[in-house]
């Protein structure tokens, strides 16, 4: 598919079409199962200072938790429980309190005490601690690159960055040499993001074959200098373009697993996770997370689940999914 296909099919005044063969590829390579993995948001503490994210280093009004080895593990065993197959461990970026050493170990007990498989998205880190991580057991890895714009990326991303490629397509390239099924993606709607620019994060997507894809819509902290800012924006930040890119997604890699995400919930309560399975999308993941801790991790405002009980409301789950015709599956 050129770039120009791409460009018509995500600006077209009527998706229908679009949206229809995606499900058709998707009921082909991946059926109507909807794989569901236990999201575990291990910390709100951070030490980037990214500008859109209220976990940002710099925002006092965060409120900052760090599970315990023991809490996580518990989370775990929830997920097992519910015959959830695989695990996500997710945390702000902070090196100190995420070690090579702690990571792995929790990694073996994990996969020791459940059997599941586990899922890392701690951020960007060195190789040494990648491949220690593999070593451990750790199944997969996901850092989304969020634009492959690297001057838009590194002015929302403020770090010491010293090579001229994409420090974030750099680590990809690292956990796919060392065995891991990767998963990366991007945010819509960023301030000074433009439409090429989706087209060419969709190409790269699709040249780098991952695993999985995950993508939603840009939501900023109003607490954070992106959050207050005015810039304007040519990418839409909608339920529906977000769709668009999901079947995009499904029709540039039929085998990928697209997860339908938080963010679209909070966009659209009643309706948003329901669009994105009906876009190509055939996973979901609940928040395993204590509810005591939920509102800490907050990246974007009002994320939807913070005060809901244990997963999700798992049977208001497994009611939208009978309403598509999708059934549950453990991997």
């Amino acid at each position: 598919m050129t770039k120009d296909e791409i460009l018509d099919a995500l600006t077209r005044v009527d998706a229908s079409a679009l949206f229809e063969e995606a499900r058709r590829v998707r009921q082909t390579t991946k059926g109507q199962g909807v794989f569901l993995r236990g999201l575990i948001e291990l910390s709100s503490v951070c030490e980037r200072d990214c500008l859109y994210c209220g976990m940002r280093r710099s925002n006092p009004k965060t409120f900052r938790y760090s599970l315990s080895d023991d809490e996580i593990l518990t989370s775990a065993k929830l997920a097992q429980q519910y015959h959830f197959g695989t695990v996500v461990l997710q945390a702000g970026e902070c090196v100190g309190l995420w070690t090579q050493t702690r990571v792995a170990e929790l990694v073996r007990r994990i996969k020791g005490e459940t059997g599941q498989k586990v899922t890392l998205s701690l951020g960007e880190r060195t190789e040494a601690d990648y491949a220690a991580w593999r070593a451990a057991g750790a199944d997969r890895y996901l850092l989304r690159f969020e634009t492959t714009d690297r001057n838009l990326f590194t002015r929302i991303h403020p770090g010491n960055y010293t090579s001229d490629e994409h420090p974030r397509l750099a680590c990809l390239h690292i956990l796919k040499a060392l065995g891991y099924e990767v998963g990366s993606g991007m945010m819509l709607g960023l301030p000074g993001q433009t439409l090429a620019s989706v087209v060419n994060d969709l190409v790269t997507i699709q040249d780098l074959q991952l695993d999985m894809v995950g993508l939603g819509p840009y939501l900023a902290d109003p607490q954070t200098p992106l959050g207050q800012s005015k810039e304007s924006c040519e990418v839409p930040v909608s339920v529906d373009f977000t769709c668009r890119c999901y079947a995009m997604v499904r029709l540039l890699l039929p085998q990928a697993n697209i997860p339908s995400t938080t963010a679209l919930s909070t966009l659209d309560a009643q309706q948003g996770r329901l669009r994105g399975l009906s876009s190509g999308a055939n996973v979901f993941m609940p928040n395993l997370t204590p509810v005591k801790y939920r509102s800490g991790y907050r990246i974007y405002p009002d994320k939807i689940c913070v005060s809901a009980p244990e997963m999700d409301e798992m049977q208001a789950l497994l009611n939208d999914f009978t309403a598509l015709g999708l059934t549950p599956v453990e991997a």
